[in-house]
């Protein structure tokens, strides 16, 4: 299990966690009560299932703290979240089935 730092870099509008001197980031638009998580960058050397799946369970819940809705517009976030529905399916707006 690689341990990472989550960090939300509200300028550039990304999540980002720096790991071996790489760094894996996903880029977001936020709304009113929504965020729109658009864009997953991982490097080759961290480009392994585990790290994703550490990576995108650290991002969610840190937005479940700020109680805003998901919208995945990237595949691999959506792909995750249909993986783990029964965990963030609360997260998604209404209406909004992946």
């Amino acid at each position: 299990m690689i341990d990472f730092e989550l960090k939300d870099n509200a300028f550039l509008r990304q999540f980002e966690a720096c790991v071996e001197g790489e760094m894996a980031k996903i880029e977001y638009a936020a709304q009113e009560r929504k965020i729109f998580l658009t864009k997953l960058i991982v490097p080759d050397s961290l480009n392994n299932s585990s790290f994703k799946e550490a990576f995108l369970t650290k991002v969610l819940d840190h937005i479940g703290e700020s109680k805003l809705k998901v919208m995945p517009t990237c595949p691999e976030v959506a792909s995750f979240l249909k993986r783990n529905k029964f965990k963030y399916q609360g997260m998604l707006p209404i209406g909004i089935r992946i």
